[in-house]
């Protein structure tokens, strides 16, 4: 069974920056797309950034030109790095590794505070 785990969820202050990692236990093969996700109190998890096998990123509306999305194929990493952070991006942050053959694994989550 394949865990992901992220790391680098906290507090900070309007303006300021994050970066969030996920790492999984083990290798994953024939990953289709990495993500970040997220889900605020009340509101439906939706989707932040997301990385195709081949390196073609999409991104959110509200993420766009703020945040950036990378991943590490080979390690089985994906990164999310958070810049201008504003109170409405107050959620718990989830990674999400899809596969060709459809499997779908998530995080744990990670709580992002934006408070001043």
């Amino acid at each position: 069974q394949v865990q992901l785990v992220e790391s680098g969820g906290g507090l900070v202050q309007p303006g300021g920056s994050l970066r969030l990692s996920c790492a999984a236990s083990r290798s994953i093969s024939r990953i289709y797309v990495m993500g970040w996700y997220r889900q605020a109190p009340g509101k439906q998890r939706e989707l932040v950034a997301d990385i195709m096998s081949g390196g073609k990123t999409n991104y959110a509306d509200s993420a766009k030109g703020r945040f950036t999305i990378s991943s590490d194929n080979t390690k089985t990493t994906v990164s999310l790095q958070m810049n201008s952070l504003k109170p409405e991006d107050t959620a718990v942050y989830y990674c999400s590794v899809q596969t060709l053959v459809g499997f779908n694994y998530w995080g744990q989550g990670t709580q992002v505070t934006v408070s001043s």
